[in-house]
């Protein structure tokens, strides 16, 4: 079988299964998934689903409860199989073969993998640690109005930099794309994790027409086995975006667990901080060793290494598993995300064994 064009974190079975290691014997620091989850009414929610009946083709209920949440009509909601899906819908149904995707980097690999089984051509703009991986707007501006691309990419909070782009901004940008016929794509997979979050997106208030907004409830909820999110726009690109999904795409537990996670107005708010205090004690950790470890909006971190690969090769012979960076154009940098003090405090003894 060939390997997913896109390298992604998380545990790798058949990686493990080389190394003599079962994935019981391993903490995984590579995915950005909240360690204080799942909500216990996301495990009741589940232990009582019945699996027999297909799930709704609509998500209605669950689309009724997320456009209450962020003030807008249920028509302006698509359910996915996780925001991975809905990437890839997104790009199906508004690229265009030939066009110009434009990616602001560093980012998630799949926009650009998305975009070119559509056949469109990627171009990146790239922030860097020596501008501490802030974009630059004026320089974002004038490659719009350079390139005209017909989708824009932008991840904020960013992943893997943590680094959160002003509202204000991302409206001036779609407005740009918007100029020219583009769409504004809008990642806000991370949104939930942030340390102030209020539990609302400020573009629920002043979201161009051409603004594409797509959320995940896997990381902050702990469901990453589930597989759901959800994406934000007007009723016509929704409508668009639709057709390419395949029926009964979401399934019946995910919708179950979702509706469970939006009823629980607890669990963010208990967790979060105790997210933000285990982040916090990590870095400091990490920075004890004599580590240069970047941190921007986001719990999870980037640490400085000489060879991305050969540090989580390492640490991971150690039974920790870090996110090599370098399919992020970041070949000296590994990303961690928190964990359990406990586990976190393991962490730190194997990077110290490793020197």
């Amino acid at each position: 079988m060939e390997p997913h064009p896109v390298t992604h974190g998380a545990l790798d079975e058949a990686e493990l299964a080389t190394l003599g290691l079962r994935a019981d014997q391993v903490i995984d620091f590579s995915s950005n998934i909240n360690p204080f989850g799942p909500p216990r009414a996301v495990l009741a929610a589940l232990r009582t689903l019945d699996p027999a009946p297909y799930p709704d083709r609509s998500c209605l209920r669950l689309r009724q409860q997320i456009a209450m949440h962020h003030r807008c009509q249920p028509d302006a909601v698509l359910v996915g199989n996780g925001a991975n899906e809905l990437i890839h819908l997104a790009a199906r149904a508004l690229g265009v073969p030939g066009a110009t995707a434009l990616v602001i980097a560093p980012a998630y690999g799949e926009y650009a993998h998305a975009c070119r089984l559509v056949g469109m051509q990627v171009v990146e703009v790239r922030s860097t640690a020596a501008t501490q991986f802030q974009p630059n707007p004026a320089a974002l501006l004038v490659a719009i109005e350079r390139l005209q691309p017909h989708l824009l990419w932008l991840c904020s909070p960013n992943n893997p930099t943590g680094v959160q782009v002003a509202t204000a901004t991302i409206v001036e940008l779609a407005h740009a794309c918007a100029r020219h016929g583009g769409w504004l794509i809008l990642d806000r997979a991370y949104l939930s994790l942030l340390r102030d979050h209020t539990g609302h997106d400020p573009l629920d208030n002043n979201a161009p027409a051409n603004l594409i907004r797509i959320y995940s409830l896997t990381k902050s909820y702990a469901v990453a086995g589930l597989r759901i999110g959800y994406l934000i726009a007007d009723p016509e690109p929704v409508s668009a975006i639709v057709r390419f999904q395949p029926a009964w795409s979401v399934s019946s537990a995910a919708q179950a667990a979702a509706l469970a996670m939006l009823a629980d107005t607890d669990f963010l708010p208990t967790t979060l901080p105790r997210l933000w205090s285990a982040s916090d004690e990590l870095a400091h950790g990490l920075h004890q060793l004599g580590l240069t470890v970047w941190r921007s909006e986001m719990p999870f971190m980037l640490v400085q290494c000489a060879d991305a690969a050969f540090t989580r090769r390492r640490l991971l012979a150690r039974g920790c598993v870090v996110r090599d960076c370098t399919s992020f154009g970041l070949s000296e940098w590994v990303r961690v995300a928190p964990r359990r003090p406990e586990d976190n405090a393991r962490l730190v003894t194997a990077w110290r064994e490793i020197g």
